[in-house]
């Protein structure tokens, strides 16, 4: 217990130090959370406020796939699902297909890349939701995306 509580207190300090605009510090200080599943979201938060701003993420993401892959499934899915939805209301449709890749539980991947190509569909951009509905392994959800996505256009 005593790991979770200073795990949470290191992710509150990285919070606030990314929120001060020391993301240097924040990913310096989000090394040093013992929590797996805590560091994980540490660094997504760092990659998602940076990705935000403009700035460069790279390295945040990368930390948090690579953190979120140590964690048991259901606990990965959750954070790289978390992660791959933030990055898809930013309009960053390639890297959320990309986080998408990391997801180990098939139907939940197949939501990721559903909605991904919903969303492109929504824009016009049918050829490209097409491309990624059929990439879909899950065919229930490739099923329901195709549906949605001919009422959608």
């Amino acid at each position: 217990m005593q790991v979770w509580y200073r795990s949470r207190a290191l992710y509150d300090t990285v919070i606030k130090l990314l929120n001060s605009g020391r993301s240097d510090e924040a990913l310096r200080m989000a090394e040093e959370i013992p929590d797996d599943k805590v560091k994980a979201q540490a660094f997504a938060r760092i990659a998602v406020k940076l990705a935000g701003e403009g700035r460069d993420y790279k390295k945040a993401l990368e930390k948090a796939v690579e953190t979120a892959s140590d964690l048991p499934t259901s606990e990965a899915t959750k954070t790289l699902m978390g992660l791959a939805f933030d990055f898809l209301s930013m309009d960053m449709e390639e890297e959320a297909l990309r986080i998408a890749g990391f997801i180990t539980d098939l139907p939940n991947r197949s939501k990721i890349q559903a909605e991904v190509a919903l969303k492109l569909a929504r824009e016009g951009r049918v050829s490209e939701a097409m491309r990624i509905i059929n990439d879909i392994m899950d065919e229930d959800v490739k099923t329901w995306a195709m549906s949605r996505m001919a009422t959608t256009v």
